[in-house]
């Protein structure tokens, strides 16, 4: 392939290029060693989803979420999969090839973005399961209704891809010069799992943590996911304060990222 093909060294098209090739890599080397392949990017949520539907509508009275609950579920279930296995990914991120980080001329944040993208595009591809139980509850006695937020999920998706590079260039170095921050990351992401809104929403706690809980930026994000499917899941306040923080983050992250990159590569 020629140089004009993939843009001049050190020119976005070249980054781009090279962003997509170790993503497209990461995406084949996960699915080819694997039977089930595309299927494993389902099934996680998918078991979730049952497990938390079977315990909150047949085991104890559920007063969290709206119906079908089980559609209520998978549209936050599916991002947060996104999300915590994207935050994963990142603590081993520069670690995990260490000999070609330090020897590409490439910006080494393409080691963060290629896990976002690659985790992003299974994100994409489980929407389908997401569309099939809304035309399932559709035969049910509560169906979802599909309505003029839908036109928000563009926005949720940027929104989630802006906050997970951000933490990704804050993430990935500090793992790398702190060994004991992806023990701690994996024991913060479980903490962060029920302190945001996926089995339950934002207007479902009591005050003050709903006020608290739009501090976390998955809140609004999660709620721009739902309010396609569930208006009343339109919450200003949550949306427009994860917004913020997820452009803070990302600001945290490149300033961060700048400083530590010299220090990580003399620790790799």
């Amino acid at each position: 392939m020629t140089t004009a093909a993939v843009g001049a060294p050190g020119s976005a098209r070249r980054y781009l290029h090279s962003l997509w090739l170790l993503s497209a890599r990461d995406l084949k080397v996960r699915y080819s060693t694997s039977a089930l392949g595309y299927l494993w990017s389902i099934l996680d949520p998918l078991v979730m989803s049952a497990i938390y539907w079977f315990v909150f509508t047949q085991v104890f009275q559920r007063t969290v979420g709206h119906e079908p609950y089980i559609v209520f579920l998978i549209t936050a279930l599916l991002p947060w999969v996104w999300f915590n296995s994207s935050v994963s990914d990142f603590t081993r991120a520069f670690n995990k090839d260490a000999r070609l980080v330090r020897s590409t001329a490439i910006p080494r944040s393409i080691w963060v973005n290629r896990i976002v993208l690659s985790k992003g595009i299974e994100f994409l591809c489980s929407l389908p399961v997401l569309a099939l139980f809304v035309v399932i509850s559709q035969f049910t006695t509560f169906p979802a209704q599909l309505n003029w937020g839908l036109l928000w999920l563009p926005v949720a998706v940027v929104l989630q891809a802006v906050l997970l590079v951000g933490l990704g260039l804050l993430v990935a170095p500090l793992c790398v010069l702190w060994n004991d921050l992806e023990r701690t990351t994996k024991l913060i992401l479980r903490a962060l799992f029920y302190a945001s809104p996926v089995i339950y929403g934002v207007e479902d706690l009591p005050v003050p943590f709903d006020t608290v809980a739009a501090f976390n930026p998955l809140s609004g994000i999660f709620a721009l996911y739902r309010v396609g499917l569930f208006a009343a899941e339109w919450d200003a306040w949550a949306i427009g304060i994860g917004a913020v923080l997820s452009f803070l983050f990302l600001a945290l992250g490149v300033f961060v990222f700048r400083r530590l990159e010299r220090p990580m590569l003399k620790e790799l």
